[in-house]
């Protein structure tokens, strides 16, 4: 005779709370090892962006990395000021593009060293295997927490 399966036991305690506890402290770890070079993690976020996508004009930036203008706005004006970026006039008088500079490649491969530490260190403190099946269980969670696309919406821009 077989033994059924008992019912999955229902998680205790907010999903969300424990989500945000993780995230501080992660982001915790990465913010330490990026203040190395100067930089906050949402600067190397931005400067990985740019370099990968520029010249690029703001409001593609922003819906690029899900940010609204202002936010953007409000985070490229210190690399701008840093001499990490620039804006230069696009291909007509009202537009703007985002580039990065020389200094700006330098500074983002530096952090990327910095980053690569800081992950080898979330690996080592964790263990891979771990960090795997997170990475794993995150992506599984976000394919499943995706927006459902609005009726009539083929995805076509």
């Amino acid at each position: 005779m077989q033994v059924a399966d008992p019912a999955p036991t229902q998680p205790q305690g907010c999903t969300n709370f424990k989500l945000r506890q993780l995230m501080r402290r992660v982001s915790q770890h990465y913010d330490a090892e990026m203040a190395r070079c100067g930089l906050k993690t949402t600067q190397y976020s931005l400067l990985s962006h740019v370099l990968k996508l520029g010249p690029i004009r703001p409001g593609d930036l922003a819906a690029a990395m899900t940010m609204d203008a202002s936010t953007l706005t409000r985070n490229l004006r210190p690399l701008v000021d840093a001499g990490w970026v620039a804006l230069e006039a696009g291909p007509d008088a009202r537009s703007r593009l985002v580039h990065i500079t020389d200094a700006g490649r330098a500074k983002r491969a530096e952090a990327q060293r910095r980053w690569k530490v800081a992950q080898l260190a979330l690996n080592d403190t964790l263990g891979v295997e771990r960090v795997a099946a997170l990475h794993a269980l995150l992506d599984d969670a976000l394919a499943l927490l995706d927006p459902a696309p609005e009726p009539g919406d083929d995805g076509a821009q």
